[in-house]
């Protein structure tokens, strides 16, 4: 199957507009997460918290990906995320990729500095999870 690749900047300003995204997301979760606990002194909180931040995002981008392979951002770039074979990620997939983009991008960003040398212009995650940021049709 032969796939056409955003460029880098093209992928590059659809993660900015993710984080404005994640950001309200954020905000409404803490809040919400906030109201429950609130103890913020307590010395589970913030472990406890971060946590609970990562799964939220974990659920967010997980579930866009397994459910026609587009975040928010994704749709408005007109890019998917899908497996090299250029099908819908699976749950397993879709958490894996997950899970190897947050180490990248705890590591400097060295996951999203990948695509810089990547023939394909794909992050390290992709690479390593066997995924594909292609351009959409449409």
């Amino acid at each position: 199957m032969t796939f056409s690749f955003p460029g880098f900047w093209r992928r590059l300003v659809s993660l900015l507009y993710e984080f404005l995204i994640l950001l309200a997301v954020i905000f409404i979760v803490s809040f919400i997460f906030h109201l429950i606990f609130r103890d913020a002194n307590a010395f589970y909180f913030i472990p406890l918290y971060q946590l609970y931040l990562l799964i939220i995002m974990g659920y967010y981008f997980t579930w866009f990906w397994t459910h026609g392979g587009q975040t928010l951002a994704m749709q408005t770039w007109k890019i998917r995320v899908v497996t090299v074979d250029g099908n819908i990620l699976d749950r397993g997939k879709a958490i894996t990729r997950y899970l190897i983009a947050v180490i990248g991008i705890l590591l400097f960003g060295v996951g999203i500095l990948w695509a810089l040398i990547d023939r394909d212009h794909q992050f390290l995650h992709d690479r390593l999870a066997g995924t594909r940021i292609v351009k959409t049709e449409t």
